[in-house]
């Protein structure tokens, strides 16, 4: 009986989402102008011009770029930590061994968790680093750092 009931909720809340969707689509798709303008046509946003614009972009490269590294060079040092770890555990004597080997997994994981919520963050700011740059053009991207090696 309640299924009966919920079934005419639930539709009915899907086929709203979708005239909701469906009308709004279009007003988004009309939308007319370079980013430029529209940038300028964004009351949140003040205009800038497009040297000040292209300086604070290769800034933001630049700094995305040292976050990249500084990754890098941290998985390197947790790499290096680790290794030392797996030797003190290998070393350990059999009655030992279990509760080394525990603190390394417990180690292992701390890392891999914490590392996994900072690539996610840096990868959700490079996608929007990279939109800002697919709105700016073609040569925008050409001339990030981030792209080159």
């Amino acid at each position: 009986m309640k299924n009966q009931t919920r079934t005419p909720l639930i539709l009915g809340s899907g086929l709203a989402l979708a005239f909701a969707l469906a009308t709004g689509s279009p007003a988004l798709a009309q939308s007319t102008g370079t980013p430029h303008e529209k940038m300028k046509m964004d009351d949140k946003k003040p205009a800038m011009d497009h040297k000040a614009m292209d300086h604070q972009m290769m800034a933001q490269c630049e700094d995305m770029k040292k976050q990249k590294q500084a990754m890098k060079d941290d998985m390197k040092a947790q790499d290096a930590e680790l290794t030392a770890h797996v030797a003190r555990m290998n070393a350990a004597t059999s009655d030992k061994k279990a509760g080394v080997t525990a603190e390394v997994v417990t180690h292992m994981l701390e890392q891999r968790i914490a590392m996994d919520a900072r690539k996610a963050k840096m990868d959700e700011e490079m996608m929007q680093h990279m939109m800002e740059h697919m709105q700016m053009g073609k040569e925008s991207m050409a001339m990030c750092p981030m792209m080159k090696k």
